[in-house]
């Protein structure tokens, strides 16, 4: 399990529970590119979101960036400072810049890079801590909650 600083709470543990859940069921319905994803600010689970890559075939429509937009209608506000990301694989180079730019300081993921399929990463070299050190340390994660529930969609040789 790799680990910043965070040590999730009980509404990010629930959160994470619903975000594998989420990402099992499209599994099992066959669904293609299953990642899912919520936000949690203020201790409330404000947006959820899936993929929407291949609905409306626009590449940046990554589950965590969908998360985003829905939590900052939510709440009113596009600066989403304090709220946790929670994603069923850690977030790729988009959505780790994308949380950045949105403010958040927390993200929890279950299906960590080194155990998934490179493909799911367009500059697979470049690693979580790399991302840390660029950004002077401004968030904190926590990898690995829940990855055994998605690990089989994830791993590698499962993206062709």
């Amino acid at each position: 399990m790799t680990q910043g600083k965070v040590i999730p709470t009980s509404a990010e543990v629930t959160a994470m529970r619903k975000v594998t859940d989420h990402a099992c069921n499209l599994h099992m319905q066959g669904k293609d590119i299953v990642f899912t994803a919520a936000i949690v600010w203020q201790g409330q689970v404000v947006a959820e979101a899936r993929n929407e890559v291949g609905d409306i075939n626009d590449v940046s429509r990554h589950a965590e960036v969908v998360a985003m937009a829905k939590a900052a209608t939510s709440i009113g506000q596009r600066n989403l400072a304090g709220a946790t990301l929670i994603a069923s694989c850690q977030p790729c180079e988009m959505c780790l810049s994308a949380m950045r730019w949105a403010g958040i300081d927390r993200v929890i993921f279950a299906a960590q890079q080194a155990n998934t399929d490179s493909a799911f990463f367009r500059f697979p070299a470049l690693t979580l801590p790399d991302f840390h050190a660029a950004c002077d340390g401004a968030f904190d994660w926590h990898g690995g909650l829940d990855e055994d529930r998605v690990a089989h969609i994830y791993a590698p040789g499962v993206a062709g």
